[in-house]
């Protein structure tokens, strides 16, 4: 094993503070991370193990409220700088969906279970009192839904939750 993110998962709804952890080795006890979308990206360094070779668990707080994304998935990654010639190596990546881009002043997110004769349109008409907010679940499920017309007993739909 080098490197592994433990949390957040993929396709973890997160909010403006990500939770990275996970367990890594890197060049003088080093690693870095940096959490982007493509357009904009936070980036940073911490220490973990004792050194080069030797694993340690590792958590790190990331403040993502200064960044400017504008796109729902954020990719999650850490990495060693390589000692040879400054390349990335190691990197791990896990894909994020960011709550704030889907639900303005997203605080978290209810789970609902699909039965029959549920329509995204009348749960966004439950959970936001607009049927037209249907593609808030869409976008907070891409894992499991690709049409909005097509949802099936026993999902379970997570529904963003904002101010």
């Amino acid at each position: 094993m080098t490197n592994r993110i433990d949390q957040p998962r993929t396709f973890d709804l997160v909010d403006d503070v990500v939770h990275v952890g996970g367990v890594g080795t890197g060049h003088e006890a080093t690693l870095h991370y940096r959490v982007g979308d493509g357009h904009d990206e936070v980036t940073g360094h911490f220490t973990v193990g004792g050194g080069t070779g030797e694993h340690g668990q590792f958590h790190v707080r990331v403040d993502l409220r200064r960044a400017a994304f504008r796109a729902d998935r954020l990719l999650v990654q850490v990495f060693e700088i390589s000692a040879d010639d400054g390349r990335e190596i190691n990197v791990v990546t896990v894909p994020v969906l960011y709550g704030p881009r889907i639900a303005p002043g997203y605080y978290g997110y209810r789970e609902h279970k699909v039965v029959r004769g549920d329509t995204l349109s009348a749960l966004a008409k439950t959970y936001y009192e607009d049927a037209s907010l249907h593609q808030r679940i869409m976008r907070a499920n891409p894992d499991q839904l690709t049409d909005p017309d097509k949802i099936v007993p026993g999902q379970v739909l997570r529904i963003p939750i904002g101010s």
